[in-house]
């Protein structure tokens, strides 16, 4: 098993408030990360359909069973629960009573706002990332590599083939999860959507354009994407412009929470396709942005991620705000540095109102350290964003 960086975080909510609530991406290993760390908690999952017809016929005497708490998984199929909980969570002063899990994190994060809010804490768990993998000795030898495997740890552990496994994860995604939302009945026009937003994976979201291409209206694709983001499907990345002008890109940036899923919707087959593949630069990009935002969530972090572009495209690929400087790091997929790699990071770094320590993170093998005071870095590097 390997071991995940969230499990200290997920103890430390724990003995802090009455519930955690551990959400994510479906199969990101939530349930075994529960079952690790609460190995005394009776471990129900909502899935088994008579388990559910008890919660569902008669919710109070459903959870009387659990007096000193339990793993609920699956939570989301019974509504009915959340409402019981709410009495249960007020009237005690246990912590960690109750650990809440679900694959879907929309209709989970819904009733978990409108009956448990205050009451309940978040762990967000992705899938592995660069860290986890180095530490257990899995990290694949190339970059190429480890996009298309992605993070997922059923692929990682059992060894299982990585294009039929994402093209199963898609369709269940699409047919579980999206089928029970009301709000959308068409399901191919939304797997349509989605192969779209992989199609524009590394790039500024243009929703106009995404709508236009899908032959849906706006508000429709402003919806589908706002579900794409609760399931832990994409992630925006905000765009910086505090106390700088107004010629920056004030855009989000479009990527996905895993490489290897998004590989997938681009019918990208092996690693092998990477090494020439138009989107590999983007892909590269995606790796590591979403490495940054993992480590944040094990951690228990604030998103403080964006990226910088102005008008005339001067960009960085990423920025971590801190309290008295601005982390920024360049993403470039060759094995050899150029010079013009460093272009954004220098011509930012002269603007008087930006404390910046610079970043070049590349797809070769051995860290340096420039002149022009850029710190570049390997794409394995596991002490990237500490």
């Amino acid at each position: 098993m390997i071991n995940r960086a969230a499990e200290i975080r997920l103890i430390k909510l724990a003995k802090q408030f009455r519930g955690v609530a551990v959400i994510g991406p479906r199969q990101s290993g939530k349930t075994t990360l529960c079952k690790k760390v609460f190995p005394n908690k009776p471990y129900i999952s909502l899935e088994n359909p008579d388990t559910l017809a008890f919660a569902y016929d008669d919710p109070r005497g459903f959870l009387a069973q659990f007096t000193n708490g339990a793993i609920l998984d699956e939570i989301q199929r019974a509504p009915k629960l959340f409402s019981y909980l709410q009495q249960i969570l007020d009237e005690t002063k246990k912590r960690g009573l109750f650990i809440l899990s679900g694959s879907n994190n929309f209709l989970l994060q819904e009733n978990i706002s409108q009956s448990l809010a205050g009451r309940i804490a978040y762990l967000k768990l992705l899938p592995l990332s660069i860290a986890e993998l180095t530490a257990a000795n899995k990290i694949s030898k190339s970059y190429h590599q480890s996009i298309f495997n992605g993070g997922y740890p059923e692929i990682i552990a059992k060894k299982v083939n990585t294009a039929d496994w994402y093209n199963n994860y898609i369709q269940t995604y699409v047919e579980r999860d999206v089928r029970m939302l009301k709000n959308i009945s068409n399901l191919s026009l939304f797997l349509k959507f989605i192969k779209l937003c992989a199609g524009r994976v590394g790039s500024q979201l243009n929703l106009s354009s995404i709508a236009n291409d899908c032959n849906i209206d706006q508000k429709t694709a402003a919806t589908w994407m706002s579900i794409l983001e609760a399931s832990f499907i994409v992630y925006l990345l905000k765009p910086y412009y505090t106390n700088l002008n107004k010629r920056l890109t004030k855009s989000s940036k479009l990527y996905f929470y895993d490489t290897g899923l998004a590989c997938a919707l681009l019918n990208i087959d092996s690693a092998k396709t990477l090494h020439t593949h138009p989107y590999t630069g983007h892909l590269f990009e995606n790796l590591l942005v979403i490495e940054a935002l993992k480590y944040r969530m094990n951690k228990g972090l604030q998103d403080n991620l964006y990226y910088i572009q102005d008008k005339t495209g001067n960009e960085i690929d990423l920025i971590l705000e801190e309290p008295k400087i601005l982390k920024a790091y360049e993403c470039k997929s060759s094995a050899t540095i150029q010079n013009d790699a460093f272009k954004g990071l220098l011509y930012f770094s002269k603007l008087e109102k930006l404390n910046i320590s610079m970043n070049l993170i590349y797809g070769g093998k051995d860290a340096q350290t420039r002149s022009n005071a850029i710190n570049v870095h390997t794409w394995f590097d596991v002490n990237l964003f500490n």
